[in-house]
């Protein structure tokens, strides 16, 4: 099966062999305070650091899921209110989910052809925290790195959290941009879900420890004493944890990997180009994802793409939120080999062209 699937999507298939060796070494009962795992989790903080372009002064945390971060910042970061950006249905989610824990918590929606527009927000100066989605996985957009740092520059004193789920790991993403990024592994990490990478920067830690939110499993200031020692808070997903670990010591540098997404979302949006029956939903080149790819076309089409695609060991993408029925999505992930998506060119064009 060639699976697009956009999450939970392909895994490296070097995961096969991790697994085995996670069992020979004795990972699978190795106890979380003792000195196995210490070590392990050592490695993999200074691994994703090294080969994600990330800080070094900004702490890493793992979590279960994008989700679970969303809830650590709002209950660890806000008293009373977060701003949130969002043109799809990732971002709007993070918001109606602040709006639960903290109801003052405020949105703006922009359009999903127009870039961030920075300018035209009002963001009043008690909000404690402003959150977006950096590559919004249901409609296969993202906020460029300029627009990130114009939000950098003209809200400077206010802490800036992004998720990041279907671009950290594909993306040479400019953290220092940013207090808090975050990811789920089953996306561009290339590995199965149940695990979270968070990185905070030095002044989000400050905040944390200045609030002193301490009533949650997931508590922030809590999580950072414990990663002090490299431990967690909880019993955490040491296979998962196990498998980053020898997914990043295998992978490149991010920088040759987002160079190779990059150059292959171009040659896939050109692809798509030549079909009358399928398009871009992302009309704007700008704004346009390089890790999701988002077509739109007749529902019924869609449907029946889906299907014959299934059929002949395809997994493509089903559509999200308002475009569920008439849109479907391509993941371009690193796990991802240049072959299927050679495969996939051919199907489309035998059945559509």
């Amino acid at each position: 099966m060639l699976n697009f699937y956009p999450g939970p999507s392909k895994v490296y298939p070097e995961v096969r062999t991790y697994l085995v060796d996670a069992y020979d070494e004795g990972i699978l009962n190795t106890p979380h305070r003792g000195e196995q795992f210490v070590q392990m989790s050592r490695t993999v903080v200074n691994s994703i650091k090294r080969k994600l372009n990330i800080p070094q002064d900004y702490y890493i945390f793992f979590a279960s899921s994008a989700t679970e971060c969303w809830e650590i910042l709002t209950q660890s970061l806000t008293r009373h209110k977060s701003y949130h950006i969002y043109n799809g249905s990732f971002g709007e989610k993070w918001f109606e989910y602040a709006q639960k824990l903290r109801p003052a918590s405020e949105g703006f929606k922009f359009d999903i052809n127009e870039p961030m527009p920075v300018s035209d927000l009002q963001i009043s100066s008690d909000t404690e925290l402003i959150c977006f989605t950096q590559n919004e996985t249901s409609n296969g957009t993202q906020v460029s790195p300029t627009t990130i740092l114009n939000l950098h520059n003209r809200f400077r004193d206010t802490l800036i959290a992004v998720d990041a789920t279907s671009s950290m790991a594909g993306l040479n993403l400019k953290l220092i941009k940013a207090d808090i990024w975050f990811a789920s592994v089953q996306k561009c990490f290339g590995l199965p879900p149940g695990l979270a990478v968070m990185a905070c920067s030095p002044r989000s830690i400050f905040r944390a420890k200045k609030m002193a939110e301490r009533d949650h499993y997931n508590s922030l200031v809590p999580m950072y004493e414990k990663m002090l020692n490299y431990q967690t808070t909880h019993t955490p997903n040491e296979l998962n944890i196990y498998l980053l670990k020898r997914m990043l010591e295998d992978r490149p540098f991010i920088k040759g990997i987002e160079q190779h997404l990059t150059d292959r979302a171009q040659d896939l949006y050109t692809f798509f180009e030549q079909f009358a029956d399928f398009k871009p939903l992302i009309e704007n080149e700008e704004v346009r994802s390089k890790t999701v790819i988002t077509l739109v076309g007749n529902d019924k089409l869609v449907e029946d793409a889906k299907k014959r695609a299934l059929h002949h060991n395809i997994r493509l993408g089903n559509g999200y939120g308002i475009w569920a029925r008439n849109t479907f999505r391509i993941a371009n992930f690193p796990a991802i080999e240049d072959e299927e998506y050679e495969e996939l060119k051919r199907f489309f064009l035998h059945y559509y062209a």
